[in-house]
């Protein structure tokens, strides 16, 4: 198959590789007074955050987390709310991914 084209490549996957992707989450996150640029800089610092939103309405960010597991995530929570500036967050760990449309 290899010969005739058929196969054009191998893949080998360790366990590391093939495990869950880890943790995903939403952090909703409401600063207080101008602190904005200062917030989004530090979490723009963050390895963790893989994006960052900013929003009007209730939450002034939105940021999408992701960790290795559940411990970690409890740990990047915590780093981020201690950031100065941040007054409330409200998070979401996002469980399952379904495509639309």
């Amino acid at each position: 198959m290899v010969a005739n084209g058929t196969i054009a490549a191998f893949t080998i996957l360790t366990g590391q590789e093939i495990q869950s992707a880890g943790v995903r989450a939403i952090v909703m996150i409401e600063i207080v007074g101008k602190f904005a640029d200062r917030v989004a800089h530090q979490l723009r610092g963050l390895p963790q955050v893989k994006s960052l939103h900013s929003t009007n309405g209730r939450w002034d960010f939105i940021a999408e987390l992701e960790e290795r597991d559940l411990s970690g995530f409890d740990e990047t929570l915590r780093r981020i709310r201690l950031i100065e500036g941040i007054n409330i967050t409200e998070s979401s760990i996002l469980l399952k991914t379904s495509k639309v449309g």
